[in-house]
């Protein structure tokens, strides 16, 4: 059996891992020669999907930052708490940085037997060739030509992310800031460094002395000693009409974007990957030929959770703009009141670890 997977980023790599330790043979054929990777930048990983990642791709415990805690404020009262996420097993996410997991992924894979990494613009893939075609990227004559349909959203809004360096703490809880002009997280990477997510809704004039200037505002606990390169991307959500033509599927970002508030891009990614994994064992087990069926089962098996779920992590960013927008804090209360409710809680705490999967 052999798969192509078009593309060179953590999804690529990520999903290249998982097939090769299936005994998979696979090209990874990039139409970007010289990828650049956002150095401050990171992803959140729930405990489930962690540990799914430890036993089945790739053991990540020493390129990664244990959380146990995630606490919610407004900007309206710092001391005072709306939403409180706690783990008694002393990990809730980890958190890792983009670059050191795309390299610690690609020294592993360069070493394994099936693996084969093509770089070339202009290589014609012969579709033929492959058993399965997975498209993670953006750009390129699939993506034009088969998955341009999609349902999409702009947030009028750019995501801010770099890493501050600051006196040695014990750094297990993240917070989560609803400021009035968009949603800030401090997401712990170490003792001393901690990454710095900021959507900021359109404004104008905002450059690396505003934004500095709104961190230190919002800081809470921090004796801060640097602050590294500011980085931005635009925020957009959107979901792919169809998941696949014949052979081809498209996978990670590419199927499914969402608002960065809640960290859970990437952990989308991983239940995909675990779902599609699970598929191909089944039919090897089964016998059954690795071909479009399996894109077929992907996508029924996913589409309508990941639609579900991608609008549940939007509905949760208007709510929390609708306050913003009207200035009034009824609506972080009535949060407050939830999230005090052991049931409710719990819930909450689930879907973020598991999706709705669970």
């Amino acid at each position: 059996m052999r798969v192509c997977i078009l593309g060179s980023g953590l999804t690529a790599l990520t999903l290249a891992k998982a097939l090769v330790n299936q005994n998979i043979f696979v090209d990874l054929v990039s139409s970007n020669k010289n990828d650049k990777i956002n150095h401050s930048r990171t992803i959140g990983i729930s405990e489930s999907n962690f540990n799914y990642f430890n036993r089945n791709i790739a053991n990540i415990e020493k390129i990664s930052w244990k959380l146990n805690k995630i606490e919610i404020y407004n900007d309206k009262n710092k001391n005072e708490k709306l939403l409180n996420f706690e783990n008694s097993n002393n990990q809730l996410f980890s958190i890792i940085k983009n670059y050191q997991l795309y390299e610690f992924l690609n020294k592993n894979l360069f070493k394994n037997k099936y693996f084969k990494k093509i770089n070339s613009k202009k290589k014609l893939i012969k579709t033929e060739k492959y058993n399965l075609i997975i498209n993670t990227e953006y750009n390129n004559i699939f993506t034009k030509k088969y998955f341009s349909k999609k349902i999409e959203k702009a947030y009028n809004s750019f995501a801010y992310t770099t890493v501050i360096n600051h006196e040695k703490i014990s750094n297990h809880v993240a917070v989560q800031i609803f400021t009035k002009i968009g949603p800030l997280a401090f997401l712990p990477l170490s003792k001393n460094k901690t990454s710095i997510v900021y959507s900021i809704y359109n404004l104008q004039d905002v450059d690396r002395k505003k934004i500095i200037h709104l961190i230190n505002q919002h800081n809470i606990k921090y004796k801060i000693t640097k602050i590294e390169k500011i980085e931005n991307f635009e925020l957009k959500s959107f979901n792919l009409r169809s998941y696949y033509h014949n052979n081809i599927l498209a996978f990670g970002d590419l199927l499914h974007r969402i608002h960065p508030l809640a960290g859970q891009g990437f952990n989308m990614t991983i239940r995909d990957i675990k779902i599609f994994i699970n598929i191909i064992k089944n039919k090897i087990d089964l016998g059954l030929p690795i071909d479009s069926s399996v894109n077929n089962e992907f996508e029924k098996n996913l589409k309508h959770k990941n639609y579900i779920f991608s609008n549940s992590i939007d509905f949760v960013q208007e709510f929390f703009n609708f306050e913003r927008k009207f200035n009034n804090n009824i609506l972080s209360k009535s949060v407050k009141i939830l999230g005090k409710n052991r049931f409710i809680n719990k819930l909450f705490t689930k879907v973020a670890d598991k999706g709705i999967n669970f």
